[in-house]
């Protein structure tokens, strides 16, 4: 009889381990990676990041899954996953490597033809620190529920920046982790969604029909060089705790840039980043284990982080506006909501906006100035934060 009932625990053990309301978390956790999947397939979405992160939300959501940490009789039994993720994500390896991917993969031609779209960047990180403020307010009306570290966590979604989010959101040890990482890819995904309406919102007809004409800079090779050794100089100098996420981003693009490493560049446009992706995409599912992933803060943290990138977009966009007060060559506001760090899909969308509009207008090089000019300032907003509060 003994003989029989180790042999249903062995083959059933999983099973039986759960409770009614175990049972019920794990299945809801399958039904979040099964969307998380379809949104990669069917939709298009990120596939490269929400179909590891789906898959993985499954993986690690299995009974006594051999993925993750699990206590044994001999004591904790190490699982993959948890191991990928303290050797790459609790010490911010992983998103600090996709930098140099990202940063190599960046032309910065359209913002050094015209500096002051710089400007848009920064005033698109707008939502991060309005959504600090309401994360603080939740507290308040749910005590408890956030600390001032998660609070600044959560904020850094409204970037639209992935690896900033994980960098802070771990820096911090916050709890919400999955919760923050689901968010900030899922919105970056769902930009062509959720960025043409809230611009609607607050334009008229007229200021997104207005033309701006590119005039193509010659950028010599010297500039191209020098500008992310400069950048990342006056990163360290402004804020010291964002030179890690800045040196690595322009450190990728110096790679592009100095013309002798073509190879390297390239091998971190396509095999890094893809590896690294993979990797980080199935590992950051650690942090979505139905226990932590499944509660209110998680729900609060993806309505947070909607309002961050809904902010975000008002906030580039409303600059504009306000600098078309002074200007006599007059700027389309809708470029403005490329200030979010989601490269390049927000200047993609941005651009057929225009042509909407006008089939004759063409806003791209300008919208994907701002956008990579968003890409600097998300990262220096993050490492704002790091400084103003304390971990």
């Amino acid at each position: 009889m003994k003989l029989f009932t180790d042999f249903i625990y062995a083959m059933f053990g999983g099973i039986l381990s759960l409770d009614a309301l175990s049972a019920a978390k794990m299945v809801v956790m399958w039904a979040v990676g099964g969307v998380l999947i379809y949104l990669a397939i069917k939709k298009d979405m990120e596939p490269s990041l929400l179909l590891p992160m789906g898959f993985g939300a499954i993986l690690v959501n299995l009974p006594l899954s051999g993925a993750i940490d699990q206590m044994r009789e001999m004591g904790i039994e190490a699982g993959a996953l948890s191991e990928l993720f303290r050797a790459g994500i609790a010490n911010e390896l992983f998103p600090l490597l996709l930098f140099i991917g990202i940063g190599a993969m960046i032309d910065f031609g359209p913002l050094l033809s015209n500096p002051k779209l710089l400007l848009f960047g920064a005033a698109a990180q707008f939502g991060i620190f309005m959504t600090l403020l309401l994360a603080c307010v939740a507290n308040l009306i749910f005590p408890g529920m956030f600390s001032l570290q998660d609070a600044a966590s959560v904020a850094v979604i409204g970037a639209a920046d992935g690896p900033t989010s994980i960098f802070v959101g771990n820096y911090y040890g916050t709890k919400y982790l999955g919760a923050i990482i689901v968010a900030a890819y899922s919105y970056m995904a769902l930009v062509p969604i959720i960025q043409p309406p809230v611009i609607r919102l607050v334009t008229t007809r007229r200021e997104r029909l207005i033309r701006m004409p590119y005039e193509a800079k010659e950028i010599s090779k010297t500039v191209r060089i020098l500008f992310p050794i400069v950048v990342t100089v006056i990163a360290g100098l402004v804020a010291p705790r964002s030179v890690s996420l800045v040196g690595f981003l322009m450190f990728g693009n110096l790679l592009r840039e100095c013309g002798v490493l073509n190879s390297l560049s390239e091998t971190a446009q396509n095999a890094l980043a893809n590896l690294i992706t993979i990797v980080l995409g199935i590992t950051v599912a650690t942090q979505m284990q139905a226990e932590q992933f499944l509660s209110a803060g998680t729900l609060m943290i993806l309505l947070l982080g909607l309002v961050a990138f809904i902010f975000d977009t008002i906030g580039g966009v409303m600059f504009a506006k306000f600098l078309n007060l002074f200007t006599k060559n007059k700027i389309n506001p809708m470029i403005g909501a490329c200030g979010i760090s989601a490269f390049p899909m927000s200047s993609r969308v941005i651009h057929k906006m225009g042509l909407k509009e006008d089939p004759q207008n063409f806003l791209l090089m300008h919208a994907a100035g701002v956008n990579v000019g968003g890409q600097i300032a998300s990262v220096i907003a993050g490492g704002l934060i790091l400084n103003l509060i304390a971990r």
